[in-house]
């Protein structure tokens, strides 16, 4: 299957931010932003399990959030600062609806919305 007829995605993220990059139609070679997601993080506890707790409920809630944007994945290239790339590649594929995906990561400091939609189309050609 050539890289035309796949849905292909991008997502630079970090452990608060998400942008989505995608193709409007399967047809066209331009990748256009799809959304962004935020993650507020965790309130301010004094209990540092309660606050640990909710930090892994939003995280995982962040992750729904941004896959909910990209349905039928069949490749998927994430991009971003720290850790969270890995984390969200572990919860992709132990998800039923996006396990076949292909993934691939890399690391990249934040950049613009047109930046990352060149970035991406460069990663897929």
């Amino acid at each position: 299957m050539s890289h035309n007829n796949k849905k292909l995605f991008g997502v630079w993220m970090d452990t608060r931010n998400a942008t989505i990059v995608g193709k409007k139609d399967i047809d066209t070679e331009e990748f256009i932003i799809l959304g962004h997601v935020e993650n507020a993080g965790p309130d301010n506890h004094s209990n540092e399990k309660t606050s640990n707790n909710q930090e892994i409920s939003l995280t995982q809630k962040f992750f729904k959030d941004i896959a909910s944007i990209m349905p039928n994945i069949d490749e998927i290239h994430i991009t971003g600062t720290g850790q969270i790339q890995e984390q969200f590649m572990k919860f992709l594929a132990e998800t039923p609806q996006y396990k076949n995906a292909v993934s691939s990561e890399s690391t990249s400091n934040k950049m613009s919305d047109e930046n990352l939609a060149s970035f991406i189309m460069e990663h897929f050609n």
